[in-house]
């Protein structure tokens, strides 16, 4: 099996969900280090807490905003050269029309 076409849409939208996840990854241990630093800084604690929030709210949406526009890129980037190249060769196991995949 050769795939030769990805959809944009669909490939975006997984990419936008991989890359959330990747960025609650990031934020999370940066709104941790910050709300200990605003936790030891007394009354200029309030901006310091402010930016661990931030991390863990805008972290995972910026990077599904990004994972999204790069999903788009990537995939009318590679039905563009899979048109002249060919697409990936695919290799699986199992019957497929019964369903089973090995």
């Amino acid at each position: 099996m050769v795939l030769t076409r990805i959809e944009p849409i669909s490939l975006a939208k997984i990419s936008a969900v991989i890359y959330a996840i990747l960025g609650l990854l990031v934020g999370l241990p940066m709104g941790c280090f910050f709300s200990m630093m605003g936790s030891q800084m007394g009354d200029a604690a309030g901006p310091m807490a402010g930016i661990g929030f931030a991390a863990v709210v805008v972290y995972p949406i910026m990077f599904a905003i990004g994972g999204f526009i790069g999903g788009l890129i990537y995939a009318f980037a590679y039905n563009v050269v899979a048109g002249w190249v060919g697409g990936i060769e695919l290799e699986f196991e199992g019957d497929f029309e019964r369903g089973e995949i090995l």
